[in-house]
This record gives C-alpha cells, structure tokens and sequence, in this order.
C-alpha cells in the first residue's frame, strides 16, 4: 500500500503511518506564482492500493475549496497513474452543512462532492462525523466509511464519570440520532441507564434564533451535550444555558470538529458549559493561547479510529 498525506497541517500523519507499520510516501507539491499548485506523487502508484490524507477544513494557509481542489487533483493524478485503488481519507469534510434547499435555488453541497469525487475516480472515501449522515450516504454511489465521533468520546466519558446520574442531550432536532446513538452505545459500556434530552432551536438566513425549550428529563444529571462540530459556540451555549436552567447538575459539551469560527472563544466560556471536548480533526489554530476556553478545551485524538479504518479497507483488498 502506499500512504500519503496531502494535508501540511495534519497532525497525526506520521503517527498514523507508524500505527500501519508503514512510511509516509513522498510527493511534490510545487506552488506557482499566481497561486497554482502542483502535486504528484514521488513514487509509482501503478497497481498500488493507494490511501490519501487530508482533511478539509480552512485555515490561514489554505480555504476549504483549495484543500478540496488539491485532494481532487491529486487522486486524479494518481489514478491517471495507474493507481489500482485510491481510498481518500477525510478528517473533516466540508461543504456538508448545506444538505438540503431551504431557500429558493440552494445548491445541495454533498451531492455536488459526490460527484466530483467520483469524477476523479475515488474508490472509496472515509470521513469522520458527517454533518448528516442519512445525506452524506445517499449522496455517494462510490463505496464510502462513516466513522462515528462519539466512538472516540466514550472512553474519554467512561474514565471519569463515575456512578453519577448521566443524559446525553442534543442541541437541536436535527442532531437527535447523533445523540441516541451515543446514548445507546455509553448505556451499553457503562451497564446502566443513560438518560436523553433535545433543545429547541431555529435557524433562519443564517441567524440563530434562541429558544428555550428542553424534552426529556435532566434534572440533577451530568448532561453530555453533542454536535458533529463547534463553528461561533452559540448553538452549545445557548443549549447549555437550556439545560441548567431546568436543573442539570452540569453541561460537558462535546463536538467531534472545532472550527472555533468568530466569536466561539467567548461563547464557550459561558460557566453553563464545564468542559468541552473536541477532535484534532480540525488544528484548534483560531483559539488564542490565553484564550479562557482552554482551560475547559481537552482534545481527543482520532488517530486510532483511523488507523482501523485503514486496517480494515486493507485487509478486504488483499481478500479479493
């Protein structure tokens, strides 16, 4: 197999190789003076079951789009190559929060990256956390992997929990699954009841509206409160002001991707949130150093969910 990583700013790449027992493989990735890129890979990828890093979020180096471009082109390039499979592997993937037509002529994002990407002959495509994961499967024809986030919080939660009464809660209806799933799988890790809770929210023109509004019993419980990704902060915020204000004990707010986008610093330091809990699928670069968040902010690496994922799309290749 060869493994690259296209992304400059990923974190656990060279982990990530180590875990597989493998090298990271090289490749050029030359810039130009207008701001063309070009990448190809530094060995021959020909008949080669190829495995691709890069996780698509912005950054002060490279938006969204450019990180999108560069993975599409690259997996082209391979291909042309005579790559006999290439699986992209995507930490975080953009464009995935438009899923639907709420105003007149809305685009519907992820059926547009489905079929970009297998355009350029992607295989298969590992993501973490999809944003909706009814529209992100639906979306692609190609094979593609939905790593669940929660996955990686229910050791984090299970450490130091203890006997305490537990809900795990969604900050809007359109999280609720997200939300049961986790409930069921900590029910079954911790043996004993979880219990679950929804928030009110509405969203128009992009301005959120706030509501106040709790279903589900939460008094005296630790709530675990979870979305796919943090961008402002508002949404967990104002979701966990909901939830003390009809008696839970405490709010842990968890979100599988920090964007920490505007003015997310400054929400999240709202006392009604004790801690928050993010991946390393996104760098937390947007968060100041002295930012008072981080001293609630722990990380959760995904290194082992990926490394899995990639055992496990190896091992059936070399079955076929």
């Amino acid at each position: 197999m060869l493994l690259f990583s296209i992304d400059p700013e990923c974190g656990f790449a060279s982990a990530l190789a180590d875990a597989l027992d493998e090298s990271l493989s090289p490749h050029e990735d030359r810039s130009f003076e207008d701001g063309e890129h070009k990448l190809r890979p530094l060995v021959d990828p020909r008949g080669a079951d190829v495995y691709v890093l890069a996780s698509l979020h912005g950054s002060p180096r490279f938006s969204p789009h450019d990180r999108l471009c560069r993975l599409l082109m690259f997996i082209a390039t391979l291909r042309d190559h005579g790559a006999a499979r290439v699986t992209a592997l995507v930490p975080y993937l953009a464009y995935g929060r438009k899923d639907r037509q709420t105003q007149p002529f809305d685009p519907v994002a992820p059926r547009y990256l489905a079929q970009w990407f297998e355009a350029v002959g992607v295989d298969q495509l590992v993501v973490l956390e999809a944003h909706n994961l009814a529209a992100f499967q639906n979306a692609f024809r190609c094979p593609t992997l939905h790593l669940a986030g929660h996955r990686i919080f229910d050791t984090a939660v299970s450490a130091w929990v203890g006997d305490r009464p537990l809900a795990v809660a969604s900050p809007d209806p359109g999280g609720v699954k997200r939300a049961q799933l986790w409930r069921e799988s900590l029910a079954q890790r911790l043996a004993r009841p979880v219990g679950f809770a929804m928030v009110d929210k509405r969203r128009s023109a992009g301005q959120l509206s706030r509501r106040g509004l709790v279903a589900g019993e939460v008094e005296g419980m630790t709530v675990l409160l979870i979305d796919d990704l943090i961008a402002s902060g508002q949404t967990l915020r104002q979701a966990a002001q909901a939830l003390r204000q009809v008696g839970a004990r405490e709010v842990i707010g968890f979100a599988t991707h920090g964007l920490f986008t505007g003015q997310a610093a400054e929400a999240l330091a709202d006392p009604a949130l004790s801690r928050v809990l993010v991946t390393d699928s996104v760098p937390s670069f947007r968060l100041a150093p002295d930012a008072p968040v981080r001293g609630k902010l722990q990380v959760v690496p995904v290194l082992g969910l990926f490394a899995q994922a990639v055992r496990d799309c190896r091992d059936s290749w070399s079955r076929r």
